[in-house]
């Protein structure tokens, strides 16, 4: 890989996703929505509504799940998502007397109303689970989400993803988000000669999950400029692993450098916002312009405390134009029809 003499960094960023974390972990009400009484009331009422009628968990929309005084609200932090600072957390929702399907079909409801739900893994799961399975994030095979292990700042394979926690460990697992844009911005004033080598192509392990014909690994840069806008692409567990393929293109120690700083610049304590999700909370996060982060935790003996989130991949209509490399991991670049692993079966 070699980065062209020619190529021209795109500008520095200063849109509403170029936050610093400092700054907005003190300002958390601006990133929160608190579900009123009323909001929790049409909530079960369209769960009511679904599970009465009968409809399958994939079929589930707007219009047969009907919120008339949330939706609107739910509208508002999708275009927060997309044209703001890329995340918003929900809270005020008790699931303490719910099975987990019925907090399942509540997630994917209100799930809805941000976008089109795409499958998740190689089983086609379009509601996922987020648990210890006992895995070890070296073996490349396994995903670091199905391990206890720190996950380290990343981006899923669709626009947004959404997080909803049914059960907390019993220590750790601390959820971090920081974002692309400032991360970019640290990285041009630090560094401008090495960030050329974040726009080259990368390979990305897929971890046996392998679409039809396509390669055990996708290539699509660190960073993409298309269209005015600065999209991310990131996960260095398994840019690491996806070396071991033998007709891999190889990176050159200054691409190496590149995603080593890349690495300390996202973990910087300036930059990073935490926060621990409980029980009932639901967090969406655009993942075009920022990266998210779980760290290590301990988790309870007993299987009925285990930490277990619920997650969504949904493809958003009216989000940005992506460029053609993400087709590689995204199946297209259509708006509202991308993202998500298909492979045969």
């Amino acid at each position: 890989m070699a980065v062209s003499n020619e190529f021209i960094l795109p500008p520095r960023q200063d849109g509403l996703a170029a936050w610093r974390g400092y700054d907005l972990q003190k300002q958390q009400k601006k990133w929160t929505t608190i579900l009123s009484s009323d909001h929790v009331l049409e909530l079960r009422q369209a769960l009511i509504k679904v599970i009465s009628g009968g409809v399958k968990m994939e079929d589930i929309n707007k219009g047969n799940f009907p919120l008339p005084s949330l939706g609107p609200v739910l509208m508002d932090l999708q275009h927060e998502l997309l044209n703001g600072r890329g995340f918003g957390l929900i809270r005020g929702l008790k699931i303490g007397n719910l099975t987990e399907r019925e907090i399942g079909i509540l997630f994917f409801g209100l799930g809805s109303y941000f976008g089109n739900a795409r499958t998740q893994n190689a089983a086609g799961q379009i509601l996922g689970h987020v648990q210890d399975l006992g895995g070890n994030g070296l073996d490349n095979n396994v995903r670091i989400y199905q391990t206890s292990e720190r996950q380290t700042f990343h981006t899923d394979s669709c626009d947004v993803v959404g997080l909803m926690c049914l059960r907390r460990a019993k220590s750790g697992g601390v959820s971090l988000l920081v974002s692309a844009s400032s991360i970019y911005n640290a990285f041009l004033k630090r560094r401008p000669d090495l960030l050329p080598y974040l726009f080259d192509p990368v390979a990305t392990d897929r971890r046996g999950e392998t679409p039809d014909g396509m390669k055990p690994y996708f290539e699509i840069p660190v960073f993409t400029w298309y269209r005015g806008y600065l999209n991310i692409m990131y996960q260095r567990q398994y840019i690491d692993s996806a070396q071991r393929f033998a007709d891999v293109r190889q990176m050159t120690p200054n691409h190496v450098k590149a995603l080593d700083l890349f690495d300390e610049l996202a973990n910087d304590p300036d930059l990073t916002l935490s926060m621990m999700l409980e029980p009932g909370d639901i967090q969406f996060v655009h993942n075009h312009t920022l990266l998210h982060d779980r760290t290590g935790f301990e988790d309870w003996p007993e299987p009925e405390r285990k930490r277990h989130l619920l997650r969504l991949w949904l493809s958003v209509p009216g989000d940005r134009p992506l460029p053609d490399c993400f087709t590689e991991r995204f199946g297209a670049t259509t708006i509202g029809n991308r993202g998500g692993i298909v492979v045969p079966g």
